[in-house]
């Protein structure tokens, strides 16, 4: 009879040493960035102006990427955020005209009330849902690639807003829309910050404290035992999907509030702004891993990096420059961080 005993391996100092690293590296590098430009730039990037454009200009790209991180867990992407967000503030400016009897008007504001900008509201949402649903069905029960249905669905909804808009942004917004969540503000914060909080704190608590976040991180370990462990995993995959296109249902409203009129070319960019934040914050493009915290903290290294490049008069496309290489390093930590997982 055999009295053998498997030994876990002992983790040596060096290797705990990596794994504190390679844990809080991204938060460290905030840290630094923020050190550095406040020693440089006193006034001018500490200043409570800068601090709320900061926070303004983040808060957009952070409820996007909120939806991208639960993508991102399964070990999917999500490629259309950008132009989901197109398709839908269309979507919703132009039926807030319609009902308003304003639909002909093509620059300004118009007198809608609450009761019209809600539906807008809802109606945003909802359309971000739906293709969220179709990406996701494509991708769960279709079994189509992500990048494939992604790719194909960034182009129909971009396509599908210069339709309905003839490719012509919609110039003419409510006013109690601009005023109120554009530039308004809750206790002092810009409306548009705490909509971003807000969505923060409720993403993480769904993502890190319930059953579903436990089933989203178990689909991005392995697929197929989370299905065989009685998981829903093409209902979790449809689910997930459907929660980034709200997420760019909401930053659609949140958009056209902010810059009083749709921005149909204005977001090209987006779905890899997402992605890039998603990855610096720590979520592994592998699935299975990742935080809405660490999202957070990603959003705001490409957001605080131009800015103070542009604070110290440096051109700002060093940051593209600065950015790919953070980006690079970030993917390497995180295989790093595979690595050492696998040895434990």
């Amino acid at each position: 009879m055999s009295n053998d005993l498997a030994i876990a391996p002992v983790e040596t100092t060096e290797e705990r040493l990596l794994r504190l690293v390679a844990s809080c590296w991204i938060f460290l590098l905030l840290v630094a960035l923020i050190t550095i430009f406040l020693v440089l730039r006193p006034a001018q990037f500490g200043s409570g102006y800068n601090i709320q454009q900061l926070s303004i200009n983040a808060a957009i790209l952070l409820v996007l990427a909120v939806g991208q991180t639960y993508v991102i867990i399964t070990g999917g992407i999500d490629l259309s955020v950008g132009s989901v967000l197109v398709f839908a503030s269309v979507v919703s400016a132009k039926l807030m005209l319609l009902l308003s009897g304003a639909d002909g008007t093509t620059y300004g504001t118009t007198s809608a009330g609450w009761d019209i900008i809600a539906i807008g509201i809802l109606a945003s949402m909802a359309v971000g849902a739906l293709w969220g649903a179709l990406n996701g069905f494509l991708i769960a029960v279709a079994k189509i690639p992500a990048l494939i249905v992604t790719l194909g669905s960034m182009g129909m909804a971009l396509g599908g807003a210069q339709i309905l808009s003839g490719g012509v942004d919609v110039r003419a917004m409510p006013e109690m829309l601009v005023n109120y969540i554009g530039s308004g503000r809750v206790l002092g914060i810009p409306a548009l910050v705490v909509i971003a909080a807000v969505t923060v704190v409720l993403a993480g608590i769904v993502l890190h404290l319930t059953r579903f976040g436990m089933h989203v991180f178990a689909v991005g370990s392995n697929t197929e035992a989370s299905r065989r462990s009685g998981i829903p995993t093409t209902a979790r995959l449809i689910q997930v999907y459907v929660i980034s296109g709200l997420m760019a249902g909401i930053a659609a409203v949140m958009a056209n509030a902010r810059f009083s009129t749709t921005t149909i070319n204005g977001h090209a960019m987006d779905s890899l702004a997402t992605i890039s934040a998603v990855v610096l914050g720590g979520t592994s493009l592998f699935g299975g891993v990742g935080s809405v915290f660490g999202t957070v903290v990603g959003v705001f290294i490409p957001i605080i990096l131009l800015n103070g490049f542009v604070i110290l008069g440096i051109p700002p496309f060093w940051q593209t420059v600065a950015m790919g290489a953070v980006l690079i390093l970030a993917v390497w930590i995180d295989k790093l961080k595979r690595r050492l997982r696998k040895r434990s």
